[in-house]
């Protein structure tokens, strides 16, 4: 809630004609919390945020959460750390330091309710006492004669002696803003000069609701301006709604900050990605194992703001990298083709760099320890092993993308040791043999794993059938999956003489106890 001092000095503010005075750039991130964070909506925070650390300015977090009736609850929590595990640092925010909070529109109102005395004031807004169904009867008339359902701006032109009448009668209203031309075009840092005169097109828009709550139009313009936004970038849907902006700057004598819009984010086939696709929510993402860099880096390889990058052979650059290069004049004014398979690329390109740093290997050990638990609860023999878990991650960078296909159920070998096995096949004296002939091995690949394994059953005048049968219990314990000899190169050499070994061992102990 505002202090006493705090009302004043935005008292004053709403009356300033110019921007709060800011030396840095200032941008902010403002998505409504009606549901979670998406991949445009992460687009649109990691440009802010490239832009603004290139410029040394601060990073702002804003909830516009006007729309009561659509607000999930969580949703904020939810955003914020997606966020962070995204690696965007929030300067100024709910939760965070700042001197222009709140940072949450609905505890804002107060100085909507000023803003909107001003308008009145000024003559540049209305009150408009039209019910909900003569509006609806208006769309009807528009839709039955094909045309674009629009307000006929009735209520702009009350006179003083209606519009006291309505007042008096208590008639509930709601405020309008009055559309004017707006002759000069918008300069966009994107796609340059852009004409939208939408007073031609469009009713004048509602700017306060009859619940006292303002539209995204009012409190976005009002926000901007008392927190000292120097630069706004956003997707290019609100382009338009951009002209209404600066006509209300206008009409509050205020200088706009400047606008860029990003251009549309598509899928590789040039259709539109929709918040209603389960694979585009950045939860979706983290939850299937995705790295936040990998995930960074897809974006900005179809956005651009960057020298010209090959696809052919992508490079992985860190955030702080990322901004250093970002520049806004590279953005792409196309819509943004997403490579989906550039994503897989730049994950495992990610998991090959966690695995040569020490500190970051060490923390891929233990999130596997805890996926491989999660994943087999009901296992009391599982291989968690640091070593045995660095080794299969070495072999796993050259072929899987991400860490949760480890425990895939045709790689349940990795991790679920046999409990029980019966080594029928062979006596001891012949397992011993083949345990020395796999200790001299020198290669543990599979072509020469194969050729060593065939050789042996010949010389020991075991069916080959039969002894892969053998091997595959004592190894896995299933009686499906990868091919013996593609399961030991897997393994690697260490494992899969300890679990032969042991095998071995629990075979002779049974039969002691026969």
């Amino acid at each position: 809630m505002f202090s006493l001092r705090y009302a004043k000095v935005l008292r004053q503010c709403l009356h300033t004609t110019h921007r709060l005075c800011h030396s840095e750039v200032r941008v902010r991130f403002a998505p409504s919390p009606t549901g979670y964070l998406h991949l445009g909506g992460l687009r649109t925070a990691l440009y802010n945020y490239l832009f603004v650390r290139h410029s040394g300015g601060k990073f702002l977090l804003r909830i516009e959460d006007t729309d009561q009736t659509r607000l999930v609850p969580g949703a904020t929590e939810r955003l914020i750390e997606d966020l962070l595990w995204a690696g965007i640092e929030i300067d100024e925010g709910p939760g965070f330091d700042g001197a222009y909070g709140p940072y949450i529109q609905s505890q804002r109102r107060e100085l909507y309710s000023q803003a909107v005395e001003r308008l009145l004031e000024n003559g540049s807004a209305y009150r408009c006492f039209c019910t909900e169904r003569r509006l609806d009867l208006l769309r009807k008339d528009a839709l039955r004669t094909r045309q674009v359902p629009r307000y006929d701006n009735k209520c702009r032109h009350l006179t003083a002696e209606q519009l006291q009448q309505q007042l008096d009668k208590g008639t509930p209203y709601c405020i309008r803003f009055k559309l004017t031309s707006h002759e000069e075009p918008l300069q966009d840092l994107i796609y340059g000069s852009v004409q939208h005169n939408v007073s031609e097109t469009e009713g004048d828009p509602v700017i306060m609701k009859s619940d006292l709550y303002p539209t995204y139009h009012l409190a976005n313009v009002v926000d901007d301006h008392l927190m000292g936004i120097t630069h706004v970038l956003r997707g290019v849907e609100w382009q338009i709604s951009t002209t209404k902006h600066l006509l209300l700057y206008k009409a509050f004598d205020w200088q706009p900050p400047q606008f860029g819009h990003l251009p549309l984010l598509v899928n590789a086939d040039g259709s539109k990605l929709s918040k209603r696709q389960g694979d585009i929510g950045i939860k979706q993402f983290r939850d299937r194992g995705y790295f936040p860099t990998a995930l960074l880096n897809y974006i900005i390889s179809a956005g651009g703001g960057f020298e010209h990058r090959s696809h052919s052979k992508p490079q992985l650059y860190s955030m702080d990298n990322l901004a250093k290069q970002f520049l806004l004049e590279r953005v792409n004014a196309h819509p943004s083709r997403l490579n989906a398979e550039l994503l897989n690329d730049y994950n495992q390109l990610e998991l090959k760099a966690h695995l040569a740093d020490p500190l970051k290997c060490q923390k891929l050990v233990s999130h596997v320890q805890q996926l491989i638990r999660q994943a087999y609860p009901d296992h009391s023999h599982l291989d968690l092993a640091e070593s045995h878990i660095e080794a299969v991650l070495h072999w796993s960078a050259q072929r899987l993308t991400l860490l949760q296909d480890l425990t895939s159920s045709k790689l349940s070998f990795l991790w679920v040791k046999p409990s029980h096995v019966v080594l029928n096949d062979l006596n001891a004296t012949q397992w011993e043999e083949l345990l020395q002939q796999l200790q001299a091995q020198p290669s543990f690949h599979k072509d020469q794993l194969n050729e060593l394994l065939r050789s042996y059953a010949k010389a020991a005048s075991i069916k080959f059938p039969a002894l892969m049968k053998t091997l595959r219990g004592a190894l896995s314990g299933l009686q499906e999956g990868p091919g013996v000899a593609e399961m030991m190169e897997i393994l690697g050499k260490d494992v899969v003489l300890q679990r032969l070994q042991e095998s071995l061992d629990k075979q002779k102990q049974l039969q002691l106890q026969q």
